[in-house]
């Protein structure tokens, strides 16, 4: 489970969705990933900028009544709070706004992006770096995320195409 939560794991995944965004999209795709840009910054923001120094909760890796019952590895422990998860926040986000925006040509990408968003997740409760908890919130609290972000590109892409075509 480790390479689900390595950083470099992904990149050819999400080099593919840029790529498939850019063909079925094309014009259009700039603005929705312009918009990715923002939505990731915004729940990274959220999870770590305001629910980890709020709630200040100790990973279970550094829970010292857990510690020697965790199954630790590469020795990752991760920062020393973790309500509620960055990774599920951002990787639910991104599923949940593609979901929105990209419904109309890409049927098929929630079955893909949920399933993966889930599995992203659940590596993060295997490494013993988040309860269960830290990642059943952020998938809740990156609906209304996608949703305005969503709605921001509904409201001004038609905008900035018919400026820029």
């Amino acid at each position: 489970m480790w390479f689900a939560s390595e950083k470099y794991t992904w990149l050819p995944f999400y080099g593919f969705l840029l790529l498939l965004l850019i063909w079925k999209y094309r014009k259009d795709a700039i603005f929705m990933i312009l918009l990715i840009v923002l939505l990731i910054t915004i729940s990274d923001q959220v999870a770590s900028g305001i629910f980890k120094p709020i709630f200040e909760r100790l990973r279970p890796s550094h829970n010292p009544d857990l510690i020697n019952k965790l199954h630790i590895v590469n020795n990752y422990r991760g920062g020393k709070f973790g309500f509620i998860s960055s990774h599920a926040a951002n990787v639910f986000s991104l599923a949940f706004y593609l979901t929105l925006v990209a419904r109309d040509k890409l049927k098929w990408l929630p079955f893909v992006l949920i399933p993966w968003a889930v599995f992203v997740s659940l590596s993060r409760v295997y490494l013993g770096v988040h309860y269960p908890a830290d990642i059943v919130v952020p998938a809740v609290l990156s609906i209304p995320i996608a949703l305005l972000v969503a709605r921001i590109y509904n409201l001004y892409n038609p905008i900035i195409i018919k400026k820029f075509a």
